[in-house]
C-alpha cells in the first residue's frame, strides 16, 4: 500500500524535533500547572482518591499527537502512481531480398550459406518489433514472400520456409531481387525505407538492369544495403546433381562476387556495402545494419499524485477539539 509512498517537503520532518522538547518542558513545569496548599496534618480532612488529576497529563499527549500529526501533513506525504506510454517517432519498413540460388549451399559458412544466413536474419527481426518487415526471394527470377508486415510470426515462419527449390529459374538476378524490393516499398508511408540485398554472385540472369533497380530505390527514397556473402578464394559448392539420388555433388569452386555492383548499388541509395566471409562476420553485419537503422521510440511518464496530508489535518483538529472539550469540562477543576 505504502511501497509509492513519498514526501514532497521532507526537511520539515526536522521540526519533530520539537516534540522531545516540549515534553522536557511538561516535566519540568508540571509542579506549576496545579496549586499547592501546605497544611501541618491531613487529619480532620476526609481523603478521597480520584483518577481524574492522574488523566490531565491525557490533555498534554493529545496536544503532542496533534502537533505531531500536523508536523507530517506539513511534509505532503502523497502517493504515486506511475505510468508510462512508449510512443514510436519513426518507423522504418524493411525489406529483405535473399538470393536463394544453388551457390547458397556452399559450406564455406556452417551449415551452408543459406541456413546461416536464415539464423542470423531472424535474430535481426526479431529484434525489430516496432518496425514492418517484408521477404523477397530471387534466383533467376523474383518473387514476393511476404510482403511488409508488423506481424514478425508470419516473418519468422516464412523465412524458415526459404530453401532451395527448382521451381525458381536458376540463376541470380540481382536486378530483378532489387527491383522486386522497390516494388514492396515503393508506396510505403514509412519514414524510413531499407532494403538489405544479400547474394553469393554475380548478376548473370533477368531483364532489369541492376543499375537502373538502384536509381528507381533512389527515386523513392529506399536506402540499400548489400551483402556479399561468401569466402574469399576457393568455397566447396554444388557443382551437379547425381542422377540416382538427386542430390548435388559437392566440388571446390572459386567464389566470384561482384562487389563493384554491390558497392555502386548501396552508394547510389545512401547505404553501404559489406562482405560476410563467415558465420561470425555475418552476425556482426546485420548487427551494424541494426545500430544504423535505429527506430526512435518516445517514452512518456504520466504521475498521479494522490495527497495525504488532509486526513493528517483533520485528525490533528479532532485532537485539539477533544483536548480543548476536556480541558473546559471534565478536566476543568485540575486544569
Amino acid at each position: 500500500m505504502f511501497g509509492n509512498l513519498e514526501f514532497h517537503n521532507p526537511e520539515f520532518f526536522w521540526l519533530l524535533l520539537v516534540l522531545p522538547l516540549a515534553m522536557l518542558w511538561y516535566v519540568l513545569k508540571k509542579k506549576k500547572q496545579t496549586a499547592e496548599l501546605k497544611v501541618s496534618s491531613l487529619k480532620g480532612f476526609k481523603v478521597t482518591r480520584s483518577s481524574l488529576p492522574k488523566l490531565k497529563h491525557g490533555l498534554f499527549i493529545l496536544r503532542l499527537l496533534a502537533l505531531g500529526l500536523l508536523i507530517v501533513a506539513l511534509t505532503r506525504p502523497q502517493t504515486v502512481d506511475v505510468s508510462t506510454k512508449t510512443k514510436t517517432t519513426r518507423g522504418i519498413d524493411i525489406v529483405m531480398a535473399i538470393d536463394v540460388s544453388a551457390s547458397m549451399l556452399a559450406k564455406d559458412l556452417l551449415p551452408n550459406r543459406l541456413e546461416a544466413l536464415k539464423k542470423v536474419a531472424s535474430e535481426f527481426i526479431k529484434g525489430r518489433p516496432n518496425d514492418r518487415i517484408g521477404l523477397v526471394e530471387y534466383a533467376g527470377e523474383a518473387y514476393t514472400k511476404t510482403p511488409i508486415t508488423s506481424d514478425k510470426a508470419i516473418v519468422l515462419r516464412s523465412l524458415d520456409d526459404i530453401k532451395y527449390n527448382t521451381i525458381i529459374e536458376g540463376g541470380t538476378a540481382i536486378g530483378m531481387g532489387l527491383a522486386t524490393a522497390v516494388n514492396r516499398l515503393k508506396d510505403s508511408k514509412a519514414k524510413s525505407k531499407v532494403i538489405i540485398l544479400l547474394t553469393d554472385g554475380v548478376n548473370n540472369s533477368g531483364f532489369i538492369d541492376p543499375k537502373i533497380a538502384s536509381e528507381l530505390a533512389q527515386e523513392y527514397g529506399i536506402k540499400v544495403y548489400t551483402i556479399g556473402i561468401g569466402t574469399n578464394g576457393m568455397a566447396l559448392s554444388p557443382v551437379a546433381i547425381d542422377s540416382r539420388t538427386g542430390q548435388f555433388q559437392y566440388g571446390r569452386v572459386k567464389v566470384e562476387i561482384d562487389e563493384a555492383l554491390l558497392k555502386d548499388i548501396a552508394n547510389t541509395t545512401g547505404g553501404r556495402y559489406f562482405r560476410a566471409t563467415n558465420n561470425q562476420k555475418l552476425e556482426e553485419i546485420y548487427n551494424e545494419i541494426n545500430k544504423l537503422e535505429k527506430t526512435k521510440v518516445e517514452e512518456f511518464k504520466y504521475s498521479n499524485y494522490d495527497e495525504l496530508f488532509r486526513p493528517l489535518v483533520i485528525v490533528a483538529g479532532l485532537l485539539l477539539l477533544l483536548e480543548f472539550l476536556l480541558r473546559n469540562t471534565i478536566f476543568r477543576s485540575f486544569v
